[in-house]
């Protein structure tokens, strides 16, 4: 009997090996203090050298167990989801480039080199959103492919700025860029949220949301988005104290609470999910600002598995409702699909802070520090909001999913029989249940002093228990109610459209830009540059010869005109 292996199971099992032995590697060199670096140097000009290295730290290393652990989880779920595809090989190998790029970007310490994996991530993106070639994946595309270069962009300008220290190894010149390098900061920062999508590039990430649902698994959980807060994690040494810090934090508090609050207005099940990944993001990068690096990677980490789990059962729900994505098309799903409404609650738990899940380790943490932390009054009370709504986003979509009205078309093909599909989410749900504690005990050895006030402790229960009643009445307001929204619709839209952020992104750009290059067509190049430029030249020149012409004809009136003028000439000057 010859057994038939397909590319894409190898390619799973290879990545399932990779992740364990990372993993194992990583617990290895954080309990010993160690980390493996090798460098090749590629150029030497003057006193700089281009160099290309790779760092195999316990942060590199954990982040790539987890990268590997997903991707292989999500090349399991594709084998089944994409099995219809013709192009599932082709599938396969941009999901392979995805996590080639991300390694590269990881393992690189230097900021030449790890353009080869940042922009990688960008280019494979663009490819995978546009994945099934229509007009709204290609203008998601291209809205996520340009957001992205502004990136790009400031990476490029701050390898330049960076060239006066003498090398590109953040590892070494971090803690010696002092407010002289303020702009350079500045560049990092602006880099980071444009790939982390913060406001005001928050557009693309709900955009993307046009790509596969693996794709969207992938990349929401441990790919393009989070690459932007790791590498604000690698450079936190250099923003210690510094005034970009401030910036950064209200920027995040916004999209966080921004986010949260469009979630609520939103009926797609996967723009749901993108924006409770955008609102994470924000708390991500909030607690960065705060300092605490530390806390920025266990959020990281805790939330690439149950957010990933989360896409893979909204993948599942999707298949078996018809290709609808409208969760009022859906209800009472637990009575035909248990196994895999039961992950998701686990993961919409785990993405609240429930207590023991892998979101409540991180979150609850970073919460009681930025409590603790001295910061103003305004990114407290988005802090506080953003947890409420988060609760209140969650609460709205489980009820609509798992209970709620009956509102399905058909029920004869919905079913959770799917082994592969299954067996795929079943590796992310022991994670989403278990990895937070996990991660908590090898990281933090030593626990950290939380000491506030019994208001103050008990005020993200407090929210977390009023965003879920206020999530179960917005469940309990069907379309059969008066729709108290429309009494204040413009704001009501504002919230709902993440104030107005993919329209400014979007069809405003391009309407500012045609307009103005109408204007430029009609004043400059059919007006006074016509004029002034290549016809109005022609013109000029063709007077000039023709007069040239006439004068070389021999002409005896011309003869005579020359002769008075010259003899006027001289009886002036004699």
């Amino acid at each position: 009997m010859i057994w038939k292996i397909s590319m894409h199971e190898i390619s799973m099992v290879a990545l399932g090996a990779m992740s364990l032995y990372c993993g194992v590697t990583a617990v290895l060199k954080l309990n010993m203090g160690m980390m493996d670096v090798i460098e090749w140097e590629l150029v030497s000009l003057n006193s700089s050298s281009i160099t290309f290295t790779l760092v195999f730290d316990w942060i590199s290393l954990f982040f790539l167990c987890f990268v590997f652990l997903i991707s292989s989880s999500v090349l399991m779920y594709s084998g089944s989801y994409m099995s219809g595809d013709k192009a599932f090989n082709r599938f396969m190998y941009l999901v392979l480039g995805f996590v080639a790029s991300m390694s590269m970007m990881v393992l690189s310490p230097n900021l030449i080199s790890i353009l080869l994996g940042w922009d990688g991530l960008g280019l494979v993106s663009y490819v995978l959103v546009i994945y099934y070639q229509n007009e709204k994946s290609s203008n998601a595309g291209m809205l996520t492919v340009l957001s992205n270069r502004v990136g790009d962009v400031a990476i490029l300008l701050g390898i330049g700025l960076m060239s006066k220290l003498g090398g590109w190894n953040f590892f070494l010149y971090s803690f010696y860029l002092d407010d002289n390098y303020y702009m350079f900061k500045v560049l990092l920062v602006l880099a980071a949220m444009t790939k982390s999508a913060q406001i005001p590039f928050s557009a693309w990430l709900p955009a993307a949301m046009a790509a596969p649902t693996p794709v969207s698994a992938l990349v929401h959980s441990s790919t393009p988005v989070t690459a932007g807060v790791y590498l604000m994690i690698r450079f936190s040494p250099a923003l210690e104290g510094s005034k970009v810090q401030s910036g950064l934090l209200i920027i995040s508090c916004l999209t966080m609470f921004m986010a949260g609050l469009g979630a609520n207005f939103e009926y797609d099940l996967k723009k749901i999910i993108a924006l409770s990944t955008l609102s994470q993001l924000g708390v991500m990068l909030g607690i960065l600002a705060l300092g605490y690096s530390d806390l920025a990677f266990f959020h990281l980490l805790s939330h690439a598995l149950f957010k990933a789990l989360l896409f893979m059962c909204a993948g599942v729900v999707i298949h078996n409702v018809g290709d609808y994505q409208d969760i009022r098309f859906m209800g009472s799903l637990i009575n035909f699909m248990p196994l895999t409404m039961s992950y998701m609650t686990v993961a919409n738990l785990a993405l609240c802070g429930f207590p023991f899940l892998a979101g409540f380790y991180s979150k609850d943490m970073i919460l009681e520090v930025a409590y603790m932390s001295p910061v103003n009054f305004i990114a407290l009370m988005l802090y506080v909001m953003a947890t409420g709504l988060t609760v209140m986003y969650t609460s709205r979509l489980i009820f609509y999913t798992l209970s709620g009205e009956f509102n399905l078309s058909c029920t004869s093909s919905i079913s959770d029989e799917d082994y592969i599909m299954t067996n795929s989410m079943t590796m992310l749900g022991g994670g989403a249940i278990v990895a937070g504690a996990g991660l908590s005990w090898v990281l933090f050895p030593e626990p950290y002093m939380i000491c506030m006030d019994s208001f103050m402790k008990s005020i993200t229960l407090v929210v977390c228990l009023l965003g879920g009643v206020v999530g179960y009445m917005l469940n309990m307001m069907n379309t059969t109610y008066t729709l108290k929204s429309l009494s204040n619709y413009k704001l009501v839209a504002m919230a709902a459209s993440m104030w107005f952020m993919p329209l400014l992104s979007s069809v405003k750009n391009s309407e500012i830009s045609l307009m103005s290059g109408a204007v430029f067509q009609a004043s400059g190049d059919k007006g006074w540059y016509e004029y002034f430029g290549g016809q109005g030249m022609f013109y000029f020149f063709s007077k000039v010869f023709l007069t040239l012409n006439y004068l070389q004809l021999n002409s005896v009136k011309v003869f005579m005109k020359v002769f008075i003028v010259s003899g006027v000439i001289v009886l002036l000057y004699v």
